[in-house]
């Protein structure tokens, strides 16, 4: 008699990539200049600014940090699964610099260079939903690493009593995209606590030729907690220097809301 497996990964819900619709690239950096740049941008771009070689930065999006690393003098380079977000990047880029950002998948990319920094914001590694993913992505890194070379990124801590509330309907942005045209981004939320999976769902409506235009999308997110992170660290290449609870390099505490994550490529561990 066959044993019995006690947990079925046979529907655990997993996607190949994140392609980011047009329209999400499109209103990405005037919503997140505003719900994100308080919270992370100083940290990593003074990470990347103390960098004295080459920084690679995976999920580079629009740039919202490449661009002002690049223009402070920075020798760094992004990739990014998402051809929309790379083409906005590049529409904000001088000409010359267009060799600097790929579309690459994290999971497989070979750019036949290393680098002394590699960084992750905002929780890109939250979109690879399945654990051999992941540890694609921390080896890949690793292989794409100078001795001694670091990794940084960030996932959040998750606040289970506001995953199992969710969310419906909810505006988390309303505001001008350009002079005079506006935009609103409603969010609705629900947790797959069985696979720690967050579904999303965004819908967009925004001001374009005297009209109301729509679109919506959705989205997928596991999220990850301390040891688990630990463990997956310790099944890569790679070798952790410490999980941070802030942008702050502080502890871990009941009320963090991020991990930060440092790992280095440590030839002690090959």
């Amino acid at each position: 008699m066959a044993e019995k497996c006690f947990y079925d990964i046979s529907n655990v819900k997993t996607q190949d990539s994140v392609e980011y619709p047009v329209t999400f690239a499109k209103f990405y950096d005037v919503i997140y200049d505003k719900l994100r740049t308080s919270v992370d941008f100083n940290y990593y771009l003074n990470k990347i600014l103390e960098c004295k070689g080459p920084v690679l930065e995976v999920g580079v999006g629009t740039g919202r940090i490449f661009k002002e690393a690049l223009k402070k003098g920075a020798d760094i380079y992004g990739i990014d699964v998402s051809r929309s977000m790379i083409d906005v990047l590049r529409s904000n880029l001088p000409e010359e610099s267009h060799n600097r950002v790929f579309v690459k998948d994290a999971r497989d990319f070979n750019l036949g260079v290393k680098f002394d920094l590699i960084v992750m914001p905002f929780r890109t590694f939250s979109h690879f939903t399945d654990t051999d993913d992941q540890l694609k992505v921390l080896n890949n890194i690793h292989h794409h690493l100078n001795p001694d070379g670091k990794l940084i990124f960030d996932v959040f801590n998750p606040d289970l009593s506001l995953m199992a509330e969710g969310l419906d309907n909810f505006t988390d942005f309303e505001g001008e995209y350009e002079a005079g045209k506006m935009v609103k981004r409603i969010v609705s939320m629900d947790t797959d606590f069985a696979h720690q999976l967050i579904n999303s769902k965004f819908v967009f409506e925004w001001d374009e030729n005297n009209k109301i235009k729509r679109s919506e999308w959705d989205s997928l997110l596991r999220y990850f907690f301390r040891y688990e992170l630990e463990n997956l660290i310790r099944l890569s290449n790679l070798r952790l220097i410490n999980i941070y609870g802030d942008f702050e390099e502080g502890s871990i505490t009941n009320v963090s809301k991020d991990f930060v994550v440092v790992c280095r490529n440590d030839i002690l561990k090959r």
